[in-house]
């Protein structure tokens, strides 16, 4: 479809004819059968709430149609209006705009649909088995027009996917303000989204999914490899020799996708499990994970055969990963480091899939036999975590990589708890990222380019690694780790090939680094060395963005970890320091109801204007993180804080006053 075609369709909207009905195609990853959740009356509910985007005239054709997705897929798709035209991310100047703003964010949400990056693009997933950008294609097709056609005047207001509208605003204002999920507290059940997201009413947003941030897997590739690259230097196995460790874990769809490239990269032989054939093998022909065995013993002879070789190398076992843990403790393998990066968040709806069971027969019975279904899935976790303990007690370094596998493991009854009644492994924040990173007010900072040239993604690299060197040759030796990590990242980043649809690029960054890569961004778009502007984000997994008491704000002690105030402000925050969207979440990794989170996307395009708000914005939009976790006494933050007091006279923050111990132990 040429260009202006393509436009026209966008202008279009909802059409007023309808379109063809579209054939079901087998060949792409599908999001699995929800589970039979409503009852009569909500099911006409349903479709009178999927309906009311379309004149009366079509609702003889749509009604029945609409009501059989009902039936077949316990969701509402709407998918006779997909679009003919391919999502991807073009460049900006292709979508009809009157505000560039509005253009970027098109571009932005378009990647997170795209075939090549979306887990289940038809049905708007884009990844973690339910993540959503929007809830139908209706939706999908308004949003859009509403983008093409508002100006730097109007705000568009995103309510879990539906579109509310255009209201009056300013250009210093967000272009869109996005809310996904934000229920009353007390309805946020596993089976409360599941009735309210079949009712058409909310939506489950993830964190850059509903946030139009998603960058592909190279996202969480860095993350997992900073991860990674810290826990091998923290632990070493009892019976470790030397040479390349072995990192074992499971989960190859979505952003779990990432964790053989990562494991390449931090110079470890990894082993993934993967249940889905066409996550395993779409990871293979992408080239993230360097080959795929179907039988548990021969990938463990593979791994050790690397291992002996002394050289990192990335295996997916399609099989299920009770097997591979069970296989692995029975014949007492060395295993250095092992996680879980399986979708356990959702477990009932296709986030986690039982041993025993057959990749269909199990999406078979989650819909057909939940309460079946339910139990196989806790005696699983029951069963992976006695495997998983038996291989700890030899010496292996276990972290929960923040997918609420511990939290779900212990509510199926396993052996995850300790004397003391809390967890028996970390989470990867309380020993990682935590104090290595985010208390320090280093994440995971991110940025495209909207001309989706790859030379000026060439350009960006050179410019971000120029500006940590800057930094480096005078930082603190506090942060200077965590610098030289992100400096060898960005350098070799051209050279991993981490680019899945938007010409996008990750590194992590405290506020300093965040400003000065920013700046210099905004300077060279001035100077026309950039074709085009440039989007800046981040994921929700930062220093501010996100409270999760198991896993973002684990390394929080001082009973604040279950408050969301840190998150809350930081999208109000944003939204009036210059953000161009801003994004608030109910549940994302961990699962819904279990964490608040929020995300921001701003668009540089060269003023001075931008230069102005990217300095107010980007400063509060890490330091809100580092006061909060500076008050929970975390002397990282606490540095980190007083730093930046230093740096900025306007910056005054409470700092705490530390308690003798022994004085509150002689009072109780």
């Amino acid at each position: 479809m040429d260009i202006q075609a393509f436009q026209k369709a966008v202008l279009q909207g909802i059409p007023d004819q309808l379109p063809d009905p579209k054939p079901f195609d087998p060949s792409v990853n599908h999001a699995p059968k929800r589970k039979d959740i409503l009852s009569t009356e909500e099911k006409k509910l349903a479709l009178s709430n999927a309906l009311r985007y379309f004149p009366q005239k079509h609702h003889a054709v749509l009604a029945p149609e609409f009501a059989d997705e009902l039936r077949r897929y316990g969701r509402i798709y709407m998918y006779r209006f997909r679009p003919d035209y391919k999502i991807y991310a073009r460049d900006i100047e292709s979508y009809p705009y009157r505000s560039k703003q509005a253009a970027a964010i098109m571009l932005m949400l378009s990647n997170n649909l795209d075939d090549a990056v979306a887990q289940h693009p038809r049905e708007l997933i884009t990844y973690g088995g339910n993540g959503a950008v929007f809830q139908n294609w209706a939706q999908y097709l308004l949003t859009m027009q509403y983008l093409a056609t508002m100006t730097d005047e109007q705000t568009l207001v995103l309510y879990s996917g539906h579109p509310m509208g255009l209201f009056p605003s300013h250009p210093g204002a967000p272009r869109v303000v996005v809310t996904n999920g934000m229920v009353i507290p007390n309805y946020s059940k596993p089976d409360d989204w599941e009735r309210m997201n079949a009712l058409g009413v909310s939506q489950y947003g993830q964190m850059t999914a509903g946030s139009f941030m998603y960058i592909g897997p190279q996202g969480i590739v860095h993350g997992t490899t900073i991860t990674v690259l810290n826990a091998s230097r923290m632990k070493q196995h009892p019976n470790y020799k030397g040479g390349i460790k072995l990192f074992v874990t499971s989960g190859l769809g979505g952003m779990s996708g990432a964790q053989p490239k990562a494991g390449n990269i931090a110079g470890v032989v990894s082993i993934t499990a993967e249940i889905n054939p066409k996550a395993a093998w779409k990871r293979h022909s992408q080239g993230w994970v360097d080959e795929v065995i179907d039988d548990a013993g021969k990938a463990i002879d593979a791994a050790l055969e690397w291992q002996q070789k002394n050289q990192p190398h990335s295996i997916a076992y399609l099989g299920n990963i009770v097997d591979l843990w069970e296989r692995l403790a029975e014949k007492e393998i060395n295993v250095d480091m092992g996680s879980d990066q399986t979708s356990l968040h959702n477990p009932w709806a296709g986030g986690y899939y039982p041993a025993g069971l057959g990749y269909e027969e199990a999406n078979i019975m989650m819909a057909e036999n939940p309460a079946q279904f339910r139990e196989l899935v806790k005696t699983s976790l029951r069963r992976q975590v006695d495997a998983i303990n038996k291989l700890t007690a030899r010496g292996m370094y276990f972290f929960d990589y923040g997918n609420a596998f511990l939290l779900e493991s212990s509510r199926a009854g396993a052996d995850i708890m300790n004397s003391e009644g809390t967890f028996r492994y970390p989470s990867y924040v309380q020993d990682i990222m935590g104090p290595m990173c985010f208390d320090y007010g280093f994440g995971p900072f991110r940025w495209v380019c909207t001309s989706s040239d790859p030379a000026d993604l060439e350009t960006t690299d050179r410019l971000a690694c120029e500006v940590l060197e800057q930094i480096a040759a005078t930082a603190p030796d506090e942060i200077r780790q965590q610098l030289s990590d992100n400096i060898h990242w960005i350098r070799e980043a051209g050279n991993n090939k981490m680019v899945v649809g938007s010409q996008a690029r990750i590194l992590y960054a405290d506020a300093q680094g965040r400003i000065e890569i920013a700046s210099a961004f905004n300077k060279a778009i001035r100077e026309g060395k950039l074709k085009g502007p440039v989007v800046l984000g981040r994921d929700h997994h930062d220093v501010s963005g996100t409270d999760s008491p198991f896993r973002e704000t684990s390394n929080i002690y001082d009973g604040s970890a279950f408050t969301a105030d840190m998150a809350i402000q930081n999208v109000i925050g944003d939204s009036f320091r210059g953000a161009t969207w801003v994004s608030i979440h109910n549940g994302g990794g961990v699962g819904w109801g279990e964490v608040i989170n929020g995300g921001f996307g701003m668009l540089l395009d060269g003023s001075p204007e931008a230069d102005n708000r990217l300095r107010m914005m980007l400063h509060w939009d890490v330091n809100n993180g580092i006061a909060r976790r500076s008050w929970a006494r975390n002397k990282e933050a606490v540095f980190a804080i007083k730093r930046a007091m230093a740096a900025e006279p306007r910056l005054k923050v409470t700092l705490p006053n530390l308690t003798d111990p022994s004085l509150l132990d002689s009072l109780f």
